[in-house]
């Protein structure tokens, strides 16, 4: 697996995304979601168009390997922005890196899906990928809600779902990190950390990704788990990984921790130039050797 070109392509599809509002019923929406569709099968994944809401569509991978026997692993980013906001950060930035890892890790679990399965049957993989560009998040969670009901609906199970919810903005200036009252002191001031939010349900997941992150030269990496499904915290509910807590799922978000540090949140100044597109770059390759070893273990330590 090669990064080769990693920085320069997020910016790219960034720029490509974020050139206007995302808004759900808009052209720019619908031609979001036909670059999205086109190079998650460009990467070599089959794509299905899946109603969300009425006028909602999730863009949903069809699991590799076909395994049903075996779980999921879900990668997921939303397209939708709100009115006004071109949404570079939010959420184009996480789209980005999510078309950068169909990339990169469509060869890798398609070559070894056809490998053919190894003497003990186990196959080369323990888990399934599954890659979603979710549609209505910021009205609502609506995509995510609609496929973490309809898999608890077909008793699917899911070893983990990960949200990946605004992944590109830092500010290295001491005090430009901000964080809920009851959580000041606990974490750094200085905002050039990537967060990994989740709910103690989720610890083993967590460990997973965390250490995929941590293993990135240059990238500091931050987490909490929160308990029940975020009640107590609900800023850490403020993305498409709480749809599957509801329903009892495994998962979490990993993010730039939104408004807590970004002051283009949901403005009409939230451009491509103001992300940090090396950091992104490793977020996206921490991402990656997260989701290997999720897919390659036989359970969640």
């Amino acid at each position: 697996m090669t990064i080769e070109r990693l920085a320069e392509n997020l910016r790219v599809h960034v720029e490509r995304l974020a050139a206007t509002p995302r808004v759900p019923g808009t052209e720019a929406h619908q031609q979001a979601r036909a670059y999205i569709h086109g190079l998650l099968e460009e990467a070599g994944f089959s794509v299905d168009e899946v109603h969300a809401g009425g006028a909602g569509i999730n863009l949903v991978t069809r699991p590799v390997p076909d395994r049903p026997d075996l779980p999921l692993v879900i990668l997921g980013a939303h397209y939708d922005t709100v009115v006004g906001s071109p949404g570079a950060d939010d959420n184009a930035s996480a789209v980005a890196s999510l078309l950068e890892m169909a990339r990169l890790l469509g060869p890798v679990v398609n070559r070894a899906a056809g490998a053919g399965p190894r003497l003990d049957g186990a196959g080369p993989w323990h888990a399934r990928l599954v890659l979603v560009a979710y549609d209505l998040e910021e009205y609502g969670l609506i995509g995510s809600l609609e496929q973490a009901r309809a898999l608890r609906r077909g008793s699917v199970a899911v070893r983990g779902m990960i949200s990946l919810e605004m992944l590109g903005y830092t500010d290295h200036r001491p005090g430009s990190q901000q964080l809920p009252p009851h959580l000041k002191g606990l974490y750094p001031d200085v905002a050039d950390f990537i967060g990994v939010c989740a709910n103690e349900a989720s610890a083993g997941l967590m460990r997973v990704v965390v250490a995929g992150l941590k293993g990135v030269a240059g990238l500091p990496v931050e987490s909490i788990a929160v308990p029940g499904t975020g009640e107590l915290v609900p800023q850490v509910r403020l993305s498409d990984h709480s749809s599957f807590w509801d329903e009892g799922y495994p998962a979490l978000m990993i993010t730039d921790t939104s408004f807590f540090r970004n002051p283009h949140y949901h403005q009409g100044s939230d451009t491509p130039d103001k992300l940090d597109y090396p950091f992104l770059e490793r977020v996206t390759a921490g991402v990656c050797t997260a989701t290997l070893q999720l897919l390659q273990v036989h359970e969640l330590p």
